[in-house]
């Protein structure tokens, strides 16, 4: 399959891996997934008798939390992992991996036989925040429900 360059990004799914989902009701269609950014803490140093300028040192990584967005969904595996961590306090991270995949492969076969161009594997995300779009009788908009993850960390897999 012949890739192109620039890859374009509206062609992804994110796959959640756990043993206690079931793996054939488990969504993995988003509107869209914010967050995949990490960038180095530093922290600045302050030589004694150099007075021109600090020193500034990394320090660690900081990983901004993952938001997936999609269409309000009714009955949700997903969600009810959600609301088990915020609301029961009964968290249990799992690992996901977010795919962009190839938009040649979109008109003749599945996501599922795609082979994506990029994954991330998102390690220990556990959910922070669900919330759902304003109700507003002046917009013909659609219910957007939004989760947001923090993790631990992720990689780049080749």
């Amino acid at each position: 399959m012949v890739y192109t360059y620039p890859p374009v990004s509206f062609f992804f799914d994110v796959i959640f891996l756990s043993e206690s989902l079931d793996k054939q009701n488990v969504e993995t269609r988003f509107q869209s997934v914010t967050g995949l950014s990490v960038d180095m803490q530093t922290e600045s140093l302050k030589e004694g008798g150099e007075n021109r300028f600090e020193h500034t040192l990394p320090v660690r990584s900081k990983y901004s939390p993952l938001v997936l967005k999609r269409g309000l969904v009714k009955n949700s595996q997903m969600v009810n992992w959600c609301m088990d961590a915020i609301v029961k306090f009964d968290i249990r991270p799992m690992n996901l991996l977010v795919r962009l995949l190839h938009v040649q492969g979109a008109a003749k076969n599945s996501a599922a036989n795609i082979e994506p161009l990029v994954t991330w594997n998102v390690i220990n995300a556990w959910p922070k925040k669900w919330s759902v779009s304003d109700f507003n009788a002046e917009q013909n908009a659609i219910a957007i429900e939004s989760l947001e993850l923090n993790y631990s960390y992720f990689e780049r897999q080749k």
